[in-house]
């Protein structure tokens, strides 16, 4: 029988419950067990797809073309699985589905309650990815922390879990958070005690307690948590803040909290083997020479608004050897001149997705200073985009060429709506979504990275490269590495006589593991690296910020171009490109 696993936290939020949960994911695999995870998250939003990077930082997507939460990238990280839409519920979800059920008469006329109907739908999403999965065990955590009002359904239905299925076949896990008090200089149990107490208010007593710490945590405090929380002192496992995010799977071994989870369960798997995850830690932690990559976009400020491609430069580090220091450029602060002086020590650029058209001319210049100065460029969805709107401005000598999501009249549309988009109402879940083929183009940049002829990636997006501008951008050294078997779509564009730059339409950040980077990520290190040695003859910072702002037929600087509102200045009728 399928074995679950239940995490829910207490004390505080964000307290690494996720990437917990993952690495004892990663300990279980280890042992040769099957493992899949699924994340209940309270918000009454049906998904995060229209959720703003502020509210709930990265939307993940799945193979299936589910838009998911952030912490399903940790769990495809640690484990190495593909989930699917199975592996991420909401409130909302659970809501809409037992209302549509209730509209068609499925209840036959009974008043629909939170108990048992909620609870029921809950319950039945989680079977639902043992079903699917076919995984040996099942892990299972709940956004939030115990006690908040929206979690309440969702720790009601792991309760009734237990009584389900058997005490034998459930195992719970309550993640907490030990404040330190700098006047007094300790650590507190008090707030774990009350939150596991209101843990157990609920019906639900955790068979073990991971106690979360910025310091190291004495010894006395592990027995002090037993006692008060009425768990075996073995089954507390102290985690203090690691220096390596890929090191929590090994704290959580040298813990023996495998070897207790299993013996709880009555798993059989066979000794653990975490040989090749320990030599990538030894490889992090050695002493290795830095190299600066710029991710430019317009949540810089909220570094979990593009987690994956973080992780999948530092994948790619520990591929090539380098401590990937990662620089934050707010792309609207280069709109405004600023921030330019952070180009001058760069070895390589990334423009990852997005929408909208706050940034996007920060965006379009930090292509162009890539491509003046022959900088290693990456460019993921909307900066493929960017990167195409470029070059068309650099060929055509204006600054018309756009996005119709952003200037719907422009004259040269190079992006444009993708046909099955048009007439859409609702927002989402209606994008382009999950893994779609793409044929490689023999001795490109993109055919050389992958090694093989046919890729399968995932999308989120609505925009396309417009054909109609496929033979003038080609003219000047466009290359289509990438392309949908039917030929339609560009699914990778790279500029030949340039060391690195590349842009792809989906996101391969989604498929990269720490010790798998992704081969796109792989390459294009591996050009900033050798790009390193190149950067002598780089102008100063003030030569950089006049010239990178100014296309190369002398424009005024992009800072002027645009009012106060972030609107082209209109500088009269211009002429309409054929291809329009």
């Amino acid at each position: 029988m399928t074995k679950y696993i239940f995490f829910t936290g207490g004390v505080v939020s964000s307290v690494g419950k996720g990437v917990t949960a993952a690495a004892v994911g990663r300990i279980l695999k280890a042992r040769g067990i099957s493992v899949t995870v699924q994340k209940l998250d309270p918000y009454i939003n049906v998904d995060p797809g229209t959720m703003s990077p502020y509210q709930h930082g990265e939307v993940f997507v799945t193979e299936d073309g589910a838009e998911t939460d952030l912490d399903l990238g940790h769990y495809e990280r640690f484990i190495d699985v593909n989930l699917s839409q199975d592996s991420n519920v909401t409130t909302g979800r659970v809501y809409a589905e037992v209302i549509a059920k209730e509209r068609r008469g499925d209840y036959l006329g009974g008043t629909i309650q939170v108990i048992p109907h909620i609870t029921n739908e809950i319950k039945r999403y989680i079977r639902a990815v043992a079903e699917s999965s076919q995984a040996d065990v099942v892990i299972v955590e709940v956004g939030g922390t115990v006690g908040d009002i929206e979690s309440l359904p969702f720790m009601e239905a792991l309760r009734q879990m237990r009584s389900d299925i058997g005490p034998e076949n459930t195992f719970y896990v309550h993640v907490t958070f030990l404040p330190y008090i700098a006047a007094s200089r300790e650590l507190k149990t008090k707030p774990t005690q009350h939150s596991v107490r209101e843990l157990r208010g609920i019906g639900i007593h955790p068979n073990a307690i991971i106690a979360r710490a910025d310091h190291d945590i004495p010894h006395e405090h592990i027995e002090k948590i037993a006692l008060f929380c009425d768990v075996e002192s073995r089954a507390v496992i102290p985690v203090a803040t690691s220096d390596v995010l890929y090191n929590i799977p090994l704290q959580l071994e040298d813990s023996g909290l495998g070897d207790y989870i299993v013996e709880s369960l009555g798993l059989v798997g066979a000794e653990p083997d975490l040989s090749e995850w320990t030599a990538m830690i030894e490889e992090i932690r050695k002493p290795k020479p830095s190299i600066r990559i710029g991710i430019v976009g317009k949540y810089v400020e909220l570094h979990d608004a593009y987690m994956s491609v973080r992780e999948s430069l530092y994948h790619a580090g520990i591929s090539n050897h380098r401590q990937v220091e990662v620089v934050w450029i707010h792309s609207g602060d280069l709109e405004k001149g600023k921030g330019w002086e952070e180009f001058e020590s760069l070895d390589g650029v990334v423009v990852p997705g997005g929408f909208g058209y706050r940034g996007i001319e920060g965006k379009i210049v930090a292509a162009r200073w890539a491509r003046q100065y022959e900088v290693p460029y990456l460019g993921l969805c909307l900066g493929m985009q960017v990167m195409c709107i470029e070059i068309t401005r650099h060929i055509i000598g204006s600054d018309e060429p756009n996005s119709t999501e952003f200037d719907a009249k422009t004259s040269y549309p190079v992006i444009s709506l993708m046909p099955d988009q048009h007439g859409l109402a609702d927002m989402g879940g209606t994008m382009r979504l999950g893994i779609y083929p793409c044929d490689l183009q023999e001795g490109t940049l993109a055919a050389k990275a992958y090694g093989k002829s046919r890729v399968s990636e995932r999308h989120r997006h609505r925009w396309e490269f417009n054909n109609a501008y496929r033979d003038l951008l080609s003219e000047h050294g466009m290359v289509y590495s990438g392309l949908s078997p039917d030929d339609r779509l560009v699914e990778i564009a790279e500029l030949k006589d340039h060391p690195f730059m590349l842009g792809c339409q989906f996101h391969p950040e989604f498929k990269s593991r720490p010790n798998h980077p992704h081969p796109l990520f792989d390459a294009f290190l591996n050009a900033a690296v050798e790009h390193q040695g190149r950067r002598n003859g780089r102008p100063n910072n003030i030569e950089v910020a006049h010239k990178v702002t100014k296309n190369d037929q002398g424009q005024q600087p992009i800072s002027e171009q645009v009012n106060s509102s972030g609107k082209h200045k209109s500088d009269g009728a211009r002429e309409r490109s054929p291809a329009a």
